[in-house]
Protein backbone atom coordinates (compact mmCIF):
# COMPACT_ATOMS: atom_id res chain seq x y z
CA UNK A 1 0.00 0.00 0.00
CA UNK A 2 1.01 3.68 -0.78
CA UNK A 3 0.33 5.26 2.78
CA UNK A 4 -0.09 4.17 6.20
CA UNK A 5 -3.56 3.70 7.77
CA UNK A 6 -3.26 6.76 10.01
CA UNK A 7 -3.14 8.77 6.44
CA UNK A 8 -5.09 6.57 4.12
CA UNK A 9 -6.64 7.94 1.17
CA UNK A 10 -10.67 8.25 1.57
CA UNK A 11 -12.91 8.81 -1.03
CA UNK A 12 -15.38 11.94 0.18
CA UNK A 13 -18.36 13.77 -1.88
CA UNK A 14 -16.47 13.17 -4.67
CA UNK A 15 -12.77 13.68 -3.94
CA UNK A 16 -10.02 11.91 -2.62
CA UNK A 17 -8.61 13.17 0.26
CA UNK A 18 -6.28 12.11 3.23
CA UNK A 19 -8.75 10.62 6.12
CA UNK A 20 -7.30 13.33 8.55
CA UNK A 21 -8.62 16.05 6.15
CA UNK A 22 -12.29 14.67 5.80
CA UNK A 23 -14.73 16.12 7.71
CA UNK A 24 -18.54 16.23 8.10
CA UNK A 25 -20.41 18.71 9.74
CA UNK A 26 -20.60 17.91 13.28
CA UNK A 27 -24.70 18.82 14.07
CA UNK A 28 -25.36 16.86 10.38
CA UNK A 29 -28.24 14.35 11.20
CA UNK A 30 -25.30 11.54 10.41
CA UNK A 31 -23.33 12.81 13.64
CA UNK A 32 -26.18 13.52 15.56
CA UNK A 33 -28.46 10.34 15.01
CA UNK A 34 -26.54 7.92 13.25
CA UNK A 35 -28.84 8.54 10.20
CA UNK A 36 -26.52 6.80 7.30
CA UNK A 37 -26.48 3.43 5.28
CA UNK A 38 -23.87 1.40 4.62
CA UNK A 39 -21.77 -1.66 3.30
CA UNK A 40 -18.71 -3.60 4.65
CA UNK A 41 -17.50 -4.89 1.45
CA UNK A 42 -14.56 -7.53 1.45
CA UNK A 43 -11.91 -7.31 -0.60
CA UNK A 44 -9.09 -10.58 -1.22
CA UNK A 45 -5.58 -10.14 -2.77
CA UNK A 46 -4.72 -12.60 -5.21
CA UNK A 47 -0.79 -13.16 -5.13
CA UNK A 48 -0.79 -15.69 -8.37
CA UNK A 49 -2.63 -13.36 -10.13
CA UNK A 50 -1.86 -9.89 -8.42
CA UNK A 51 -5.62 -8.61 -8.49
CA UNK A 52 -7.80 -7.66 -6.07
CA UNK A 53 -11.02 -9.14 -5.95
CA UNK A 54 -14.22 -7.14 -4.39
CA UNK A 55 -16.70 -9.56 -3.06
CA UNK A 56 -20.51 -9.89 -4.63
CA UNK A 57 -19.98 -5.83 -5.06
CA UNK A 58 -23.66 -5.53 -6.66
CA UNK A 59 -24.95 -7.71 -4.33
CA UNK A 60 -23.57 -5.27 -2.03
CA UNK A 61 -24.78 -2.21 -3.95
CA UNK A 62 -28.54 -3.66 -4.06
CA UNK A 63 -28.65 -3.94 -0.23
CA UNK A 64 -27.24 -0.62 0.09
CA UNK A 65 -30.16 1.62 -2.32
CA UNK A 66 -32.93 -1.10 -0.78
CA UNK A 67 -31.33 0.76 2.96
CA UNK A 68 -32.01 3.70 1.49
CA UNK A 69 -35.11 3.28 -0.22
CA UNK A 70 -36.24 1.93 3.78
CA UNK A 71 -35.27 4.94 5.59
CA UNK A 72 -36.44 7.23 3.00
CA UNK A 73 -33.24 8.68 1.89
CA UNK A 74 -33.28 10.93 -1.10
CA UNK A 75 -30.19 9.29 -2.74
CA UNK A 76 -28.79 11.10 -6.19
CA UNK A 77 -25.71 8.49 -6.39
CA UNK A 78 -25.95 5.47 -8.55
CA UNK A 79 -24.61 2.00 -8.42
CA UNK A 80 -22.12 3.09 -11.15
CA UNK A 81 -21.07 5.95 -8.51
CA UNK A 82 -20.94 4.00 -6.52
CA UNK A 83 -18.55 1.75 -8.15
CA UNK A 84 -16.11 4.27 -9.47
CA UNK A 85 -15.75 5.07 -6.12
CA UNK A 86 -14.78 2.35 -4.30
CA UNK A 87 -12.47 1.42 -7.47
CA UNK A 88 -10.94 4.44 -7.30
CA UNK A 89 -10.00 5.01 -3.93
CA UNK A 90 -8.45 1.54 -3.59
CA UNK A 91 -6.25 2.42 -6.68
CA UNK A 92 -5.29 5.24 -4.83
CA UNK A 93 -4.00 4.09 -2.15
CA UNK A 94 -2.21 1.18 -4.11
CA UNK A 95 -3.60 -1.50 -1.85
CA UNK A 96 -2.20 -5.08 -2.82
CA UNK A 97 -3.74 -6.94 0.15
CA UNK A 98 -7.07 -8.24 1.76
CA UNK A 99 -9.16 -5.44 2.79
CA UNK A 100 -12.21 -4.12 4.01
CA UNK A 101 -14.00 -1.34 2.89
CA UNK A 102 -16.59 1.10 4.48
CA UNK A 103 -19.04 2.24 1.99
CA UNK A 104 -21.67 4.65 3.59
CA UNK A 105 -24.45 7.10 2.41
CA UNK A 106 -24.70 9.65 5.14
CA UNK A 107 -27.36 12.44 5.86
CA UNK A 108 -25.34 16.09 5.76
CA UNK A 109 -26.53 19.14 6.19
CA UNK A 110 -28.15 20.88 9.11
CA UNK A 111 -31.62 18.80 9.47
CA UNK A 112 -33.22 17.12 11.82
CA UNK A 113 -33.64 12.92 12.11
CA UNK A 114 -36.67 13.65 10.04
CA UNK A 115 -34.37 14.77 7.04
CA UNK A 116 -34.07 13.02 3.60
CA UNK A 117 -31.17 14.80 2.42
CA UNK A 118 -28.99 16.37 1.08
CA UNK A 119 -27.61 12.56 1.00
CA UNK A 120 -23.21 12.12 0.48
CA UNK A 121 -21.21 9.74 0.07
CA UNK A 122 -17.69 8.41 1.98
CA UNK A 123 -15.76 5.16 0.90
CA UNK A 124 -13.45 3.90 3.27
CA UNK A 125 -11.16 1.23 3.00
CA UNK A 126 -8.73 -0.09 5.65
CA UNK A 127 -6.44 -3.69 5.70
CA UNK A 128 -8.42 -6.63 7.38
CA UNK A 129 -5.61 -6.79 9.85
CA UNK A 130 -6.62 -3.36 11.15
CA UNK A 131 -10.28 -4.16 11.85
CA UNK A 132 -11.90 -4.77 14.94
CA UNK A 133 -10.17 -7.13 17.58
CA UNK A 134 -13.42 -9.85 17.65
CA UNK A 135 -13.26 -10.10 13.62
CA UNK A 136 -9.52 -11.16 13.99
CA UNK A 137 -9.77 -14.08 16.36
CA UNK A 138 -9.50 -17.58 15.54
CA UNK A 139 -12.81 -18.95 17.58
CA UNK A 140 -15.11 -17.10 19.87
CA UNK A 141 -16.95 -18.00 23.58
CA UNK A 142 -19.74 -16.37 23.74
CA UNK A 143 -23.00 -15.64 25.65
CA UNK A 144 -26.71 -15.55 25.15
CA UNK A 145 -26.89 -11.53 25.70
CA UNK A 146 -30.07 -10.51 28.03
CA UNK A 147 -30.53 -7.58 25.12
CA UNK A 148 -33.35 -8.35 22.83
CA UNK A 149 -32.80 -7.98 18.62
CA UNK A 150 -34.22 -4.96 17.23
CA UNK A 151 -37.39 -6.54 15.23
CA UNK A 152 -39.08 -5.35 11.61
CA UNK A 153 -42.04 -3.60 14.18
CA UNK A 154 -39.62 -1.61 16.04
CA UNK A 155 -36.06 -0.72 13.81
CA UNK A 156 -36.04 -3.20 11.01
CA UNK A 157 -32.37 -5.44 10.98
CA UNK A 158 -33.15 -5.41 6.95
CA UNK A 159 -31.90 -2.26 7.24
CA UNK A 160 -28.13 -1.42 7.57
CA UNK A 161 -28.40 1.58 8.98
CA UNK A 162 -25.74 3.16 11.70
CA UNK A 163 -28.10 3.66 14.43
CA UNK A 164 -29.07 -0.19 14.28
CA UNK A 165 -25.83 -1.12 15.45
CA UNK A 166 -26.47 0.50 18.92
CA UNK A 167 -28.18 -2.63 19.80
CA UNK A 168 -25.07 -4.64 18.64
CA UNK A 169 -23.25 -1.87 20.85
CA UNK A 170 -25.18 -2.63 24.07
CA UNK A 171 -24.74 -6.73 23.27
CA UNK A 172 -21.58 -6.71 23.25
CA UNK A 173 -20.39 -4.47 25.76
CA UNK A 174 -22.33 -7.05 27.99
CA UNK A 175 -20.28 -9.85 26.98
CA UNK A 176 -17.55 -8.19 27.06
CA UNK A 177 -17.64 -6.92 30.64
CA UNK A 178 -18.69 -10.83 31.85
CA UNK A 179 -15.38 -12.41 29.73
CA UNK A 180 -16.60 -13.45 26.81
CA UNK A 181 -15.42 -12.59 23.39
CA UNK A 182 -19.08 -11.81 21.42
CA UNK A 183 -22.72 -12.52 21.99
CA UNK A 184 -25.94 -13.91 20.38
CA UNK A 185 -29.26 -11.85 20.59
CA UNK A 186 -32.37 -13.84 21.10
CA UNK A 187 -35.60 -12.35 19.28
CA UNK A 188 -38.75 -10.62 20.98
CA UNK A 189 -39.80 -13.99 20.61
CA UNK A 190 -37.05 -15.42 22.61
CA UNK A 191 -35.83 -17.27 19.19
CA UNK A 192 -31.89 -17.32 18.56
CA UNK A 193 -31.43 -14.38 15.97
CA UNK A 194 -28.11 -13.15 15.42
CA UNK A 195 -24.27 -12.16 16.56
CA UNK A 196 -23.56 -8.16 16.49
CA UNK A 197 -22.96 -7.62 12.98
CA UNK A 198 -22.64 -11.33 11.99
CA UNK A 199 -24.97 -14.42 11.54
CA UNK A 200 -25.07 -17.67 13.46
CA UNK A 201 -24.91 -21.01 12.09
CA UNK A 202 -25.17 -24.50 13.81
CA UNK A 203 -24.70 -27.97 13.01
CA UNK A 204 -26.60 -31.04 14.28
CA UNK A 205 -26.05 -34.33 13.07
CA UNK A 206 -24.50 -32.80 9.83
CA UNK A 207 -27.57 -30.75 9.18
CA UNK A 208 -26.47 -27.00 8.83
CA UNK A 209 -29.17 -24.96 10.74
CA UNK A 210 -29.86 -21.14 10.82
CA UNK A 211 -32.03 -18.87 11.90
CA UNK A 212 -34.71 -17.58 9.08
CA UNK A 213 -34.76 -14.35 8.19
CA UNK A 214 -38.25 -12.95 9.51
CA UNK A 215 -36.24 -14.09 12.89
CA UNK A 216 -34.76 -10.31 13.21
CA UNK A 217 -31.75 -11.55 11.33
CA UNK A 218 -29.62 -8.60 8.74
CA UNK A 219 -30.53 -10.10 5.13
CA UNK A 220 -26.50 -10.45 4.76
CA UNK A 221 -24.28 -11.49 1.86
CA UNK A 222 -21.92 -13.84 3.98
CA UNK A 223 -24.67 -15.96 5.27
CA UNK A 224 -26.81 -16.01 1.38
CA UNK A 225 -22.80 -16.79 0.44
CA UNK A 226 -22.52 -19.97 3.07
CA UNK A 227 -25.39 -21.52 2.39
CA UNK A 228 -24.94 -21.61 -1.16
CA UNK A 229 -21.45 -23.35 -0.86
CA UNK A 230 -22.61 -25.41 1.83
CA UNK A 231 -25.45 -26.80 -0.89
CA UNK A 232 -22.50 -26.87 -3.82
CA UNK A 233 -20.68 -29.17 -0.99
CA UNK A 234 -23.69 -31.64 -0.57
CA UNK A 235 -24.73 -30.64 3.13
CA UNK A 236 -28.71 -30.22 4.00
CA UNK A 237 -29.27 -26.48 5.25
CA UNK A 238 -32.70 -25.82 7.27
CA UNK A 239 -33.46 -21.91 7.82
CA UNK A 240 -35.96 -22.34 10.92
CA UNK A 241 -36.01 -20.72 14.56
CA UNK A 242 -33.65 -21.94 16.91
CA UNK A 243 -34.41 -22.53 20.93
CA UNK A 244 -32.01 -21.27 22.92
CA UNK A 245 -31.60 -24.60 24.55
CA UNK A 246 -30.42 -25.65 20.73
CA UNK A 247 -27.32 -23.51 21.06
CA UNK A 248 -26.32 -26.14 24.25
CA UNK A 249 -26.06 -29.47 22.32
CA UNK A 250 -25.10 -28.61 19.00
CA UNK A 251 -22.09 -30.46 17.33
CA UNK A 252 -20.51 -26.91 15.64
CA UNK A 253 -21.71 -23.22 15.41
CA UNK A 254 -19.77 -20.39 13.72
CA UNK A 255 -20.77 -16.88 13.32
CA UNK A 256 -20.31 -15.10 10.03
CA UNK A 257 -20.46 -11.47 8.23
CA UNK A 258 -17.97 -9.64 5.81
CA UNK A 259 -15.74 -8.70 8.43
CA UNK A 260 -15.93 -12.03 10.20
CA UNK A 261 -15.42 -14.20 7.71
CA UNK A 262 -16.33 -17.53 9.32
CA UNK A 263 -15.71 -18.38 13.09
CA UNK A 264 -16.16 -20.95 15.19
CA UNK A 265 -17.96 -20.88 18.03
CA UNK A 266 -15.84 -22.89 20.70
CA UNK A 267 -18.15 -22.27 23.49
CA UNK A 268 -22.08 -20.58 24.52
CA UNK A 269 -23.09 -19.50 28.09
CA UNK A 270 -19.42 -21.79 28.95
CA UNK A 271 -21.18 -24.77 27.10
CA UNK A 272 -18.67 -26.43 25.27
CA UNK A 273 -20.00 -27.20 21.62
CA UNK A 274 -18.77 -30.12 19.80
CA UNK A 275 -14.69 -30.40 21.37
CA UNK A 276 -14.13 -26.88 21.81
CA UNK A 277 -12.06 -26.96 18.38
CA UNK A 278 -13.27 -26.00 15.12
CA UNK A 279 -15.90 -28.23 13.62
CA UNK A 280 -14.81 -30.28 10.48
CA UNK A 281 -17.74 -28.89 8.50
CA UNK A 282 -17.09 -25.18 9.82
CA UNK A 283 -13.31 -25.46 8.57
CA UNK A 284 -14.39 -27.36 5.27
CA UNK A 285 -17.02 -24.37 4.69
CA UNK A 286 -14.50 -21.49 5.65
CA UNK A 287 -11.41 -23.57 3.64
CA UNK A 288 -13.93 -23.23 0.12
CA UNK A 289 -14.89 -19.68 1.26
CA UNK A 290 -11.33 -18.62 1.29
CA UNK A 291 -10.55 -20.31 -2.33
CA UNK A 292 -14.27 -18.28 -3.61
CA UNK A 293 -13.03 -15.01 -2.78
CA UNK A 294 -9.86 -15.04 -3.59
CA UNK A 295 -10.64 -16.09 -7.38
CA UNK A 296 -9.36 -19.44 -7.12
CA UNK A 297 -12.33 -21.25 -7.41
CA UNK A 298 -13.72 -21.26 -10.92
CA UNK A 299 -17.46 -21.95 -10.08
CA UNK A 300 -18.04 -18.91 -8.37
CA UNK A 301 -15.70 -16.62 -10.03
CA UNK A 302 -18.65 -14.51 -11.19
CA UNK A 303 -19.27 -13.00 -7.63
CA UNK A 304 -15.76 -11.16 -8.02
CA UNK A 305 -15.04 -7.90 -9.56
CA UNK A 306 -11.40 -7.26 -10.46
CA UNK A 307 -10.05 -3.79 -9.03
CA UNK A 308 -7.12 -3.84 -10.97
Amino acid sequence: MKYDVENRRIWLKGEILNVNDAKINVLSPTSQFGLNVFEGIPCYWNDNEHQLYAFRLDDHYNRLLRSAKLLQLDCTYTKEDFTNAFIDVIKANEYDENLSVRQTLFVDGFGSWGSEGPVEMFVAPIPRGRTSAEYNKKGLNCCVTSWRRISDETLSPRIKCGANYINSRVGQREALRNGYDTCLFLNEFGKVSEGPGSCFFMIKDETIITPQLTDSVLESITRDTVIKLAISLGYEVVERSIDRTELYTCDEAFLCGSAMEITPVLSIDKYIVGDGNTGCITKRIHMMYLDVVQGKNEQFKYWLTAIY
